[in-house]
């Protein structure tokens, strides 16, 4: 059986930082129903409401920096990340350690270098919507598993293969030749940005 693809997405947001009492991160790792423009990808994306409402009460989640598991900032399951989902989207409070790493991460928070949260995840359901009016064809994520949210250093959007494959079965299923070429075009495009040295992944 082929192995799931983690994907990450990124989103930018004030990260608040409270160091009155003790030190604390708070944002929100993804935004509802707002349409995001993945880069290079021919479709947009958005996150449904309650698309992490199984996957913050059941799975064991991480707070990383970069996506790095060296870099540990908190763990739901020991009450130092609490996950919830509000109007907004999925917001996240974090209780750092006390580590080199989390003292020089929360200044960077402070002075503005570092503004971003991304969160990595894995497809549970998802749907697709027709694009109209010059705008590109949807993609919602409906309900996905958690594996970690991280603050950010720079976008990260990985697991492009996976989002290339699930928008190929769509389009063969709406419009078989248009998608087979239209997929085939961002494979492409994709490879011929890498070849050049271009960062897809963050």
């Amino acid at each position: 059986m082929e192995k799931p693809i983690i994907e990450n997405r990124t989103y930018s947001f004030n990260i608040e930082k409270r160091d009155d009492v003790s030190p604390m991160i708070k944002g929100h790792a993804a935004v509802f129903e707002e349409r995001t423009s993945i880069p290079f990808w021919g479709f947009d994306e958005m996150v449904a409401r309650n698309a992490f409402t199984d996957t913050i009460k059941q799975d064991d989640v991480r707070a990383l920096f970069n996506h790095d598991a060296n870099f540990v900032l908190g763990r739901n399951t020991s009450k130092t990340l609490r996950l919830s989902e509000d109007n907004k989207g999925l917001a996240i409070e974090i209780d750092p350690p006390d580590t080199q790493v989390a003292r020089d991460l929360m200044q960077l928070l402070k002075r503005g270098d570092i503004s971003q949260m991304s969160f990595a995840f894995q497809i549970e359901k998802e749907s697709w919507e027709k694009g109209g009016e010059g705008k590109p064809d949807l993609r919602i994520l409906e309900r996905v598993k958690l594996f970690d949210v991280s603050v950010v250093t720079f976008p990260a959007y990985e697991g492009t293969d996976a989002g290339l494959r699930s928008y190929n079965q769509w389009l063969s299923e709406t419009k078989p030749k248009q998608g087979i070429y239209k997929v085939s075009l961002l494979k492409r495009r994709l490879n011929l940005i890498q070849r050049k040295g271009g960062k897809l992944n963050g």
